[in-house]
């Protein structure tokens, strides 16, 4: 029921280009700090754990690059590869998952620059490349392993005959290999579970009918997709049982970024006494933010309302408002789905405990 995203292969990464999706399942190669960046920010590779991972592995490609430039110190050579892992850390701003895996990648930087100071520093250079490449390949281990854990635990609040509503894409394509909010899905499919789903649109760029509705129906689950504007009059027909969405950042007290349309959602959920869940790994916790108030929010081009794949969609002067990410306040959630199980609320108590398990906070 999984399918891999993303390959480290020839020293250089390789991804489903998404934005040719479902059209073409199209492999593009990154091979330098440049593509790796674009990918990011063009959305040929989303979703918050999968951008986690392609940075990890984007810091590799840098670390390469360096191999290949006469770096005469140390310390020049720190400064060039922190402003390369820079320029990756802002590509995205919202999705804390690519923050996270820097964090890692520079914290074995310095660690491995620490105890070979006094090498050769082509032999650094080495060493460091070596060691970078071990983390990143590691991160793509665990991220494919706990997001199977997410399913296998959400599997637990599905019932037979459920019919699910999902927003955006937070399936294979989002991550390493399962998913999200779409592990706990594929694990009900796999446990013989009768379900049905459906996926909103998700405007202005159709994750949803794009690339959800593509992996569900490659995976053979029935999936039904609806424009964004549909999904409460489902509700009110009392054709949803249970929403399941994905998350690029969670705060300490509940509070979560998702794609904008998700607050929509909860409130409609709410409205309707439908269980509303949100299911992502550890990784996408930010220890740093207590509320939703202070997670940074994208703004991305007019261009992506006011026209689709070269097709005109609204005219050329109107004002465009164009967040890529809403926040939906923990009021609304009924539980977080993570890879050690079912967080649920008081969501300050039980996130911080959670955090403490996964050795996230002290």
């Amino acid at each position: 029921m999984k399918f891999n995203t993303i390959v480290w292969e020839d020293e250089k990464i390789k991804i489903i280009d998404q934005t040719q999706l479902p059209e073409v399942e199209k492999i593009i190669e990154l091979d330098n700090v440049e593509k790796v960046i674009e990918a990011i920010k063009e959305l040929r590779v989303r979703g918050a754990p999968l951008i986690g991972i392609t940075a990890a592995y984007g810091a590799v490609v840098a670390a390469k690059e360096l191999i290949g430039i006469h770096i005469p110190d140390i310390e020049l050579y720190k400064k060039l590869f922190f402003e390369k892992i820079d320029k990756i850390l802002n590509s995205r701003p919202t999705a804390v998952n690519l923050k996270n895996c820097l964090d890692i990648v520079k914290n074995k930087f310095n660690e491995v620059v620490a105890i070979s100071i006094e090498n050769p520093i082509n032999l650094v250079k080495q060493q460091v490349y070596e060691n970078l490449l071990y983390v990143a390949k590691k991160l793509h281990e665990e991220d494919e392993k706990i997001c199977e854990s997410i399913g296998i635990h959400g599997n637990k609040l599905i019932n037979n005959n459920d019919t699910i509503l999902t927003h955006c894409n937070a399936g294979s394509l989002a991550t390493t290999a399962w998913g999200t909010a779409l592990s706990v899905i594929y694990k009900a499919f796999e446990d013989g579970k009768k379900i049905k789903v459906y996926s909103d649109e998700t405007r202005p760029l159709l994750q949803g009918s794009r690339l959800t509705a593509y992996e569900l129906l490659k995976k053979g689950i029935d999936v039904t997709t609806i424009c964004d504007n549909m999904a409460g009059f489902l509700m009110k027909q009392k054709k949803i049982d249970k929403i399941i969405v994905g998350a690029d950042r969670i705060c300490l007290n509940g509070d979560f970024a998702n794609k904008i349309g998700t607050y929509s959602l909860a409130v409609l959920a709410k409205a309707h006494h439908i269980p509303f869940f949100v299911a992502a790994p550890y990784t996408t916790f930010d220890k740093n933010i207590k509320k939703g108030e202070q997670i940074p929010i994208e703004f991305r081009s007019p261009d992506e309302i006011k026209r689709f794949k070269g097709f005109q969609l609204a005219p050329e002067n109107v004002n465009v408002y164009n967040p890529a990410f809403d926040v939906t306040q923990s009021k609304y959630v009924t539980a977080f789905i993570t890879e050690s199980g079912i967080i649920y609320p008081p969501y300050k108590t039980n996130i911080k405990k959670y955090l403490k398990e996964r050795g996230i906070i002290t």
